[in-house]
């Protein structure tokens, strides 16, 4: 018998995989990130980039009709319902991060919620657990063919080149799609795979994920249809391993002696607690323990008596932007982060708006910053710290370091904390009815027939 190559072994997973497989801990975690990610995805209905997504999306019509969440009596075709949803799910950087450095779930759940809305008849809760996994699970073994892949990245923005995967190969297993046909999904994503690092900090950021959910939707489509690509995109240097210096792809394996193993299950996701760049929790928890130092020594403190702050954060050139002039450059700057805090000891969604951004006191304080980069002080979001240190013109110093803040996947939020979490973001969206309707949901989801409940609690907008 000839052994599968890479893509077919990924094809034949994709397609065997059942809901037998799904375990109580990966049920557990993917639960977490769906109404995580539904909760920043409704707050980011409100946002620009969002407005200016939508009006776009909605020069499209076709019979299928998929909800924009939070938009009552509107629909798209379903691969525009999951570009807008995909955009704002990451408009405001609000969402989860895994480890090798991806956003895992904004671009597998708008692709299936859509789809699922455009079938003959609905997936039950679990056939949607199970796909969304299978998404999950390919972008975890995809990134792992790269030791690039564990650091900060450099050139490409990791959700656009396997989160389209990941949408692609959620979406083949909603259709039902053979293992050829997966396989051949995953060739046609790769075309549409890949978003510079440059785009960062700016409104087109959020389109990487809102792409990568709809352009893997649509290569599963496609491969419905008949589409074919090349048998071989993961076998290949010129097919996926362009994306990798170091590319080193192996088989999916779907099971050993104790059954199949979810990375998911070893590899938990870090949950943010304000909307920024995740390297942005490190910092703000440092400079919150400096502060808290500094108040208990001195009492109440005149800030305009800071001489100096010096943050020892990993180097990560698109992270370090001293003077952020929009919103979008202020969650990707370490420094803006660091000094929000030091001035309103904390950090919310509120602390992007431009008024906030513009205060003299904050540009005061972001011009005695100095950032150093410890040669100990990896970019990874595995290993790396932040240290902040505040000097005082009356010659005294205060200190804190961060190496795990709390919603890191060594540290993850509570339970209790996550559901505040996506109340307080969907609550600015949806009724009350709608909030409670689509928490019950996400927490019983394995044991619902159908998902329908779910797109009703999602239009239930405030009156």
């Amino acid at each position: 018998m000839l052994r599968k190559s890479i893509t077919e072994s990924f094809g034949a997973a994709i397609c065997n995989l059942n809901t037998t497989h799904l375990t109580d801990g990966v049920i557990y975690r993917s639960k977490r990130m769906m109404l995580d990610t539904l909760g920043v995805g409704l707050l980011g209905t409100r946002t620009a980039v969002f407005n200016r997504v939508f009006q776009y999306s909605q020069l499209y019509k076709s019979e299928e009709k998929s909800s924009v969440w939070g938009k009552s009596g509107i629909t798209l075709p379903s691969q525009y319902a999951a570009f807008a949803n995909g955009v704002a799910v990451h408009s405001m950087d609000f969402d989860d991060t895994w480890h090798p450095a991806t956003h895992p779930s904004g671009a597998v759940l708008p692709a299936l919620l859509a789809l699922a809305e455009a079938l003959p008849s609905q997936p039950s809760g679990l056939d949607l657990l199970l796909a969304f996994n299978i998404g999950i699970e390919v972008q975890g073994r995809l990134m792992r063919f790269s030791k690039e892949a564990y650091n900060i990245p450099k050139r490409f923005h990791p959700p656009a080149v396997v989160g389209v995967m990941g949408s692609a190969a959620a979406s083949a297993k909603l259709l039902g799609l053979s293992p050829a046909q997966c396989a051949h999904a995953l060739a046609i994503a790769a075309s549409s795979a890949g978003a510079p690092l440059a785009n960062t900090a700016t409104q087109t950021k959020p389109l990487h994920i809102g792409n990568a959910a709809r352009r893997g939707l649509e290569a599963a489509q496609l491969a419905w249809m008949g589409l074919e690509g090349n048998p071989g995109i993961l076998d290949l240097e010129t097919g996926f391993g362009v994306f990798y210096t170091d590319y080193s792809p192996s088989v999916f394996t779907e099971s050993s002696a104790g059954g199949f193993k979810w990375i998911l299950e070893d590899q938990d996701v870090a949950t943010k607690r304000f909307p920024a760049h995740l390297g942005m929790h490190w910092v703000v928890d440092a400079a919150l323990a400096a502060h808290a130092k500094l108040k208990s020594r001195v009492g109440n403190f005149d800030l305009s008596q800071i001489r100096r702050v010096t943050l020892r954060v990993p180097p990560s050139k698109y992270i370090d932007c001293p003077f952020p002039a929009t919103e979008h450059q202020a969650r990707h700057s370490f420094q803006f982060n660091a000094c929000s805090a030091l001035l309103d000891n904390k950090v919310t969604v509120g602390s992007f708006s431009e008024d906030q951004i513009d205060r003299p006191a904050l540009k005061e304080l972001l011009s005695k910053v100095k950032v150093e980069s410890p040669e100990d002080n990896h970019p990874s979001f595995d290993k790396m710290y932040c240290e902040v240190v505040i000097e005082t013109e009356q010659g005294q110093s205060f200190a804190a370091r961060c190496d795990t803040f709390y919603g890191h996947w060594r540290n993850p939020l509570s339970h209790k904390d996550l559901v505040e979490k996506f109340k307080a973001n969907a609550s600015t969206v949806l009724s009350l009815e709608g909030v409670e309707g689509a928490i019950d949901v996400i927490g019983n989801i394995e044991r619902n027939g159908e998902l329908s409940h779910l797109d009703s609690y999602l239009k239930m907008t405030m009156s």
